[in-house]
Order: structure tokens, then C-alpha cells, then sequence
């Protein structure tokens, strides 16, 4: 837009014909850029002076100097068009959807969304108290107050984008007056599925040449939706995965012609007795930033991805921990994934890990191991924190004693149970001629340097120089695990345990588990790891049951 001239006094006015506004050029087509680029004319301002300058200029004075136009050129991405209503799909939402994801308004793109009343009736039934649920619930209540705000006329529906979510090109829609159908299976009216189910058959009727569906968490819904004839879908859009089998592993084996395509003007260099390698050839395109790389051959290698620039990547050594002079605590890595999660959880340069494995493959003991040299021998951190969802296998045993950890401790089995294993390894004070009092003061040492907090009081902490382990994270959220991960301050190390296999939160799948997402969301990050334990290292009889079992 250009500016206005300039006075020629102080004090004066300006008029309204220099303030007035200069039409914008016409658009330019810039050669290979299908995007049309608006060129706008900018009145430059005068150079600032050094001196003042009086206030009245003198009568010799020469008009002022024509402003000088600069061209700025902006460019701005067109709006995807909305689709017809005929054309979108009409989602009716379950009130588990809202509950699971506050959010889930907006992640339908083009299309509708349609809330029943009922819907709203549950909703107001969900939003009193503390829990995830009822969170979710005035949230969504808010939602739906920002949406509605200036409108007159709700059953023309109302635009999702109102609030600044551009990518929700659909409209909302209440239900506003009653719908009547007659379902082939009669279905007891006291129930709010039932009546969910007969607004979706009503709609279907309604808007014969639209796609009505069903959107719930709930099986049992979704198949009385569909033995009904209609159609009903889970709610995805939470997965970050369709299939586990995906999921990032950490490792990359290398093939049997690695060296004879990649072999070619390899350099190498050491830095603190770190030897790095510099490779080129066609694989290293698919390395990722801290992956583990080996080869089984006859110049074998275990190697940690440093860099990856385009065709060409470093490589660097690794640390043997299974070595007896480089145990970690007393404990020394059993196999090759074992190595690798201690040569991420020894690193300072790496503020997160995540570690996936079947049971008995040593994600706490390891973890744990870690924690200890680095709290009590090198002093890098000053204290270990250990957290965890409390969610029970079976039956929930009620109400729980004592203070914040007190109640914490039958949660933990898993802690006692490692803390028993390193307090009679090899780790300081534990050694076979050392005395009954010599273990105790060691052990009370260590639970001096282990403290155990509760999900529940996370919000709004700031942990500096710790050691945070998120034990059973495949029970948590997304949400849960943002909130946890974004807990930490300088110098703080975040390690996340777990196997999605084992999932106890109602709702959470292996594809949408708070463990998953963390894990493709840091996938690359260069102060991250990740390692999925294969072996079981537990006993004979635990590797025998999880294969036969």
C-alpha cells in the first residue's frame, strides 16, 4: 500500500487527497511459478536526519522530491474451495469421540459434522471433576460456545473455520428439532446408543443422496449400526500408525554388499575416542539421524548414524558395554540391542529415549542402571524421578494409604524388583565381603536419590538436571505424553518404557498409544533415540512363556 506524502509543516493536516489509496497493479505471472504473484506499490520513507529540522522552512525552499516506489512482491497460497453439500459426507459423532479427543471437530476436512441432542446430554453428564474425560468434555463445550456465538439460524448449520481452524472446510450441525424413524429392529428407547442409532437412520432418510456414517469408538455401536444398515467407522484419525509392524525400530541391518557399494573414498577421523566414518552411496539416503547400523561379515561393524546429507553419511563407533570394564552399575549389555539402548542412555547429548520390548528384556534395568551412574558416579543429574499410569490388569484395589509415594509403591513392583538385581551386583558397596550394614547404607543411599511422583500433580512442574522415567508409557495418551515430555527443564533426560503390546487404557490401540506417537514424532531428532528390544533376557522359562503362550 503506499504512503501518504509527507507534510510540508509540522502540525499540518493531511488532505484527503493524498491520503487516499492507489489501486494494486494487476497480477504478474512469474515463469516457473504457477502461483500468481501481486505486485503492490510501497511509498519508500525519507532517510532519517541527523538534525532537527526547523519548523517553518524557509520561502527559497524547493518543493519536495517525488517519493520513491519500491515493488514488493507477496505471495499467498489460494484457499481450498469448498466442496458442495451434496458432495460431503454427514459424519454423526458418539459422544466416546468427543470425550477421546477434544478436537476431533475440525479433523474431518470438507465434510459435516452432525451432533445429536443426546450427544449434548452426555456431554453435560461427563463434565464435572478432574479426569481426562471431563476436560475433554468442557472443552468441547467450549468449542461448541465459540462456534455458535452471532448466529441466528443453527439449522442452517454453521462453518467449522469460525475459530481459526482453516482446514475445516465442513459445517456443524445441532440437531435442532425432532427425527422420527422406524428402525427394522426395534431397540429399547431408554438407552442413548439406541437413540443415536435412530438419529442416524433418521438422516439417512432425510438426505437420501448423501453419505451419512457413524463415527464411534465403540465396537459394540458400531456393529448394531451396521447390522441396522448403516454405515459406521472407528475414529483414526488419533493413529499414527495403521499398522505396529511399521513402527520405527531403531536398527537397520546392513547387506552383504555394503562395503563393495559404499566402500569408495571412506574417511575417517577420531574425536574423543570416537572413530568416524564418512560413507557415500546409494543406502545412506535411507539412514536416519542416530540409527543403529551393523553388519554381520567378515569386517563386521556396529555403527551409530551421526549425519545424513544426501548420498553420504557419518558413521560413528559405538561403546562395547558388553565388556565387563564398561558395565554400566554391574550390568553389561547380553545382546546387540541391549548395547545399543546403553550406548543412548549413557550419552549426554541425547535428552530422550525411548525404549520398546516384549516382557523381561531389560527396558527397567537398563534404565535404571543408567540412571544410577550418572546420579551417584558422575553426578550428571541430581536425582532419579519415576512415573507411571496407574492403571490396573484386573480389579482396582480401592483406596490407597499415606503420602503422594506411599501410594505410588504398589505401582512399582517393577522398581523394587531392579533395585534388588543392582543391589546385589557389582555396583558400589555390594561386592560379596561387604557387610549386612555396608548393603543397608548402599541401599538407603539409593532410594535417597529415587523419588516417585504421581501423573496426576505433573502439570506445571519443571524438572531441572533429572532423570525422568515414564514407566508402562503405552498406557498414556498423546496428551499425557506431551505434557510429561514437556516437562523438562536444562539438562534433563527423558526415558520412555513400554510395550504397546500390553495396552490396559481403555480406548488406546497400538497405533493411537501416547508410546507410538512420541516415538514416529522424535523419529530423526538429533538428541533422540530409539531401540526396540528383541531377546528376552529375563529366564528360560519367561522366553518360553512368551513364545508359547
Amino acid at each position: 500500500m503506499p504512503l501518504p506524502q509527507l507534510p510540508t509543516r509540522m502540525g499540518a493536516m493531511l488532505s484527503e487527497k493524498s491520503v487516499k489509496i492507489t489501486s494494486a497493479q494487476p497480477e504478474v505471472q512469474t515463469p516457473g511459478n504457477d502461483t500468481p504473484i501481486a505486485e503492490t506499490t510501497v511509498q519508500a520513507a525519507p532517510p532519517a536526519r541527523a538534525k532537527q529540522q526547523p519548523a517553518v522552512p524557509p520561502a527559497s525552499s524547493e518543493p519536495p522530491a517525488a517519493p520513491v516506489k519500491t515493488v514488493v512482491k507477496t505471495s499467498s497460497r489460494p484457499k481450498k474451495a469448498r466442496l458442495a453439500q451434496s458432495k460431503r459426507k454427514l459424519f454423526v459423532l458418539d459422544t466416546n469421540v468427543l470425550l477421546h479427543d477434544s478436537n476431533c471437530m475440525f479433523k474431518f476436512e470438507e465434510h459435516d459434522i452432525f451432533l445429536p441432542m443426546i450427544v449434548l446430554e452426555e456431554l453435560d453428564h461427563q463434565k464435572k471433576g478432574m479426569s481426562e474425560v471431563a476436560r475433554n468434555a468442557r472443552q468441547v463445550s467450549r468449542f461448541l460456545d465459540g462456534l455458535i456465538q452471532g448466529v441466528a439460524e443453527l439449522d442452517k448449520g454453521v462453518n467449522l473455520d469460525g475459530i481459526g481452524n482453516q482446514e475445516a472446510l465442513g459445517s456443524l450441525q445441532l440437531q435442532t428439532r425432532a427425527l422420527h424413524s422406524k428402525l427394522p429392529i426395534e431397540l429399547p428407547m431408554g438407552k442413548a446408543d439406541n437413540g443415536i442409532l435412530m438419529v442416524v437412520h433418521a438422516l439417512k432418510d432425510l438426505y437420501p443422496r448423501r453419505k451419512v456414517v457413524l463415527v464411534s469408538k465403540d465396537i459394540n455401536m458400531r456393529l448394531k449400526a451396521r447390522s441396522l444398515g448403516l454405515l459406521a467407522e472407528d475414529y483414526l484419525n488419533d493413529h499414527v500408525l495403521d499398522d505396529s509392524d511399521l513402527l520405527y525400530d531403531g536398527v537397520m541391518p546392513l547387506p552383504d554388499n555394503f562395503w563393495s557399494r559404499h566402500g569408495k573414498d571412506v574417511e575417517s577421523w577420531q574425536q574423543g575416542g570416537t572413530t568416524y566414518y564418512r560413507v557415500k552411496g546409494p543406502l545412506c539416503s535411507e539412514f536416519i539421524v542416530n540409527e543403529f547400523v551393523y553388519f554381520d561379515g567378515e569386517m563386521s561393524m556396529q555403527a551409530q548414524v551421526k549425519e545424513v546429507s544426501g548420498k553420504s553419511a557419518v558413521l560413528a563407533t559405538l561403546r562395547d558395554y558388553s565388556h565387563g570394564k564398561n558395565n554400566v552399575w554391574g550390568i553389561t549389555a547380553r545382546n546387540r540391542e541391549q548395547n545399543f539402548a546403553l550406548n543412548l542412555l549413557m550419552n549426554p547429548d541425547c535428552d530422550f529415549v525411548s525404549l520398546l520390548g516384549q516382557a523381561g528384556t531389560g527396558k527397567t534395568l537398563l534404565a535404571l542402571a543408567a540412571g544410577l551412574t550418572q546420579t551417584l558416579e558422575t553426578k550428571r543429574y541430581t536425582e532419579i524421578i519415576i512415573t507411571r499410569a496407574t492403571v490396573p490388569v484386573g480389579d482396582d484395589i480401592g483406596f490407597l494409604p499415606g503420602t503422594e509415594e506411599e501410594k505410588m509403591l504398589p505401582w512399582m513392583g517393577a522398581l523394587e524388583d531392579n533395585l534388588e538385581v543392582l543391589h546385589l551386583g557389582s555396583g558400589p558397596g555390594s561386592g560379596e565381603n561387604a557387610g549386612d550394614l555396608s548393603k543397608n547404607s548402599t541401599m538407603e543411599v539409593i532410594r535417597s536419590r529415587i523419588k516417585v511422583k504421581s501423573l496426576n500433580f505433573m502439570r506445571g512442574r519443571t524438572f531441572l538436571n533429572k532423570y525422568l522415567i515414564i514407566d508402562e508409557a503405552q498406557n498414556l495418551t498423546p496428551k499425557q505424553m506431551k505434557t510429561l515430555v514437556t516437562r523438562a527443564g536444562p539438562g534433563t533426560k527423558i526415558v520412555c518404557l513400554g510395550n504397546i503390546s500390553q495396552i490396559d487404557t481403555p480406548y488406546l490401540t497400538e497405533g493411537s498409544s501416547g508410546l507410538t506417537y512420541v516415538v514416529d514424532r522424535f523419529k530423526g531428532w538429533p538428541h533422540s533415540g530409539h531401540i526396540t528390544l528383541q531377546r528376552g533376557e529375563r529366564s528360560r522359562l519367561a522366553d518360553y512363556a512368551s513364545e508359547a503362550l
